[in-house]
């Protein structure tokens, strides 16, 4: 029902994108080529046959990247700015891309005066023709058409969630007409700002009287003994009936219901980066990464050879880490400690550490001893973004004391995260730190990733809290 409804208005989305798209090309090529007022020098035509093959590879190009930044997804109701600041986000990835496949993919370059203009048309039509759908829809639900009543049956916590659900999806035209409650105690009342209309029992008379066309069973778990009888009850009746599963409350991280071979499997969590998502955020480590250590050589060079000079012992330092689904690497740092630091076993870093030399405490609290993990970001067992890596010897702990604290290891540890750049380093709480590490996981998108990474750049290194 939900998923169908979605469905229709996200391809009734993607139509108009690509109308647009192709409206905004068709306009960008007549005024550079048609305008005399805009054209600079009086280039001729383009190539015929180069003009429409750019043409395909923007049809293909716009849907896809408008998809991979979310603009066809149910997210939760979104204001006419979020929706237009998304695609402006989507047109400047969608431009880049097109320019680069006209860079790598043919020696004359086309007109770029055309892109530009393009660039520019294409986020405002397809702005405008967003807005103006929106709007209809909202006009349409305002006039009572096109509107599908759905019943509640279960009026507990279940219940509540499933009617703020459907107010945070309220372009897809479903309009919940009343509970029934498990509690005669609650009929005639208000939950959630919609009116209990009678018990389990009553289910006939309510239907009869609502039309409601959709009904949604949301009772717990304890009272699944009794979903037989009111099954049984609704087959009477030509309305829609979805079932919702009493197990949200366990759902952790990047849960839903799934499909294996016909049979519905309900994921209470998994990791945020599979398919193309491991694939895209794989290459971005690789590519910064790589253009980080090209960067940054030259301090890497000059401290290798001050942490040698400063102290007895080798320029770098290996130690245990445990990475993504818990396996365990060896993380490289530049040394910052006295080769004799843990004779007496592990220990946690603190603000005032003895065991520091007078260059480490430097480079610990600029974060220069951080930068040979680019290198372990290129070999696969880090990210450029991501949780930062604890040591084994202490995470068995942790997961005794912190719920969900296991979760962070659903992705690759980073050289810096979420958490990091909002300040929580060093001997900061570690429950503030999962929070922010959970939050990172589950809204991942490779704008995140470049987000943190250039507040990295700009600041997050020299943390007050890095020690």
């Amino acid at each position: 029902m939900f998923q169908r409804a979605h469905r229709f208005h996200a391809s009734i989305k993607a139509i108009l994108d690509l109308l647009m798209v192709a409206a905004a090309f068709a306009i960008a090529y007549l005024l550079r080529f048609q305008a005399e007022f805009l054209r600079p020098l009086p280039l001729g035509f383009a190539p015929e046959r180069e003009t429409l093959s750019l043409l395909a590879a923007i049809l293909v190009v716009w849907p896809s990247v408008f998809w991979t930044q979310g603009l066809y997804t149910s997210g939760r109701a979104k204001t006419h700015f979020d929706e237009v600041f998304g695609v402006f986000k989507a047109t400047v990835v969608g431009t880049l891309i097109v320019v680069a496949i006209t860079y790598f993919g043919r020696e004359e370059r086309y007109s770029r005066l055309t892109l530009a203009y393009f660039a520019g048309l294409a986020f405002v039509l397809a702005s405008i023709a967003r807005v103006t759908f929106r709007e209809v829809l909202r006009a349409l639900r305002r006039r009572g058409h096109n509107l599908r009543d759905i019943l509640v049956i279960g009026a507990g916590e279940l219940g509540k969630q499933v009617v703020r659900s459907l107010r945070d999806h309220q372009e897809l035209g479903f309009r919940v007409a009343g509970f029934l409650s498990r509690k005669a105690e609650k009929v005639g009342s208000e939950i959630e700002g919609v009116k209990v209309l009678g018990t389990l029992d009553d289910v006939d008379r309510v239907l009869g009287e609502t039309h409601a066309d959709q009904v949604v069973i949301a009772l717990p778990s304890e009272e699944q003994a009794g979903l037989k009888k009111l099954v049984h009850q609704l087959t009477f009746h030509t309305v829609d009936v979805k079932v919702v599963p009493d197990l949200y409350q366990y759902i952790t991280l990047s849960g839903g219901l799934e499909e294996f071979g016909g049979l519905p499997i309900v994921s209470l969590q998994h990791g945020p980066l599979q398919g193309w998502s491991w694939v895209a955020k794989r290459a971005f480590d690789v590519f910064f990464s790589l253009v980080a250590l090209v960067l940054l050589a030259p301090i890497m060079i000059v401290t290798a050879v001050l942490v040698k000079l400063s102290s007895k012992g080798p320029v770098f330092y290996g130690q245990e880490r445990m990475g993504m689904d818990g396996a365990v690497f060896r993380i490289l740092k530049f040394r910052s400690m006295r080769t004799d630091s843990e004779v007496a076993g592990a220990q946690m870093a603190s603000k005032v550490d003895p065991r520091r030399t007078a260059f480490g405490t430097f480079i610990r609290k600029t974060s220069i001893d951080e930068l040979p993990q680019l290198f372990n970001v290129l070999t696969g067992d880090m990210s450029m973004v991501g949780p930062r890596p604890e040591r084994p010897v202490f995470i068995e702990e942790f997961k005794k004391q912190i719920p969900r604290y296991h979760l962070r290891h659903k992705v690759k540890a980073g050289i810096t995260g979420w958490a990091q750049i909002n300040g929580l380093r060093g001997q900061t709480s570690i429950e503030k730190r999962i929070e922010y590490d959970l939050y990172y996981i589950e809204n991942w998108s490779l704008v995140l990733d470049f987000k943190i990474c250039v507040r990295t750049v700009l600041g997050g290194f020299l943390s007050k809290n890095a020690y």
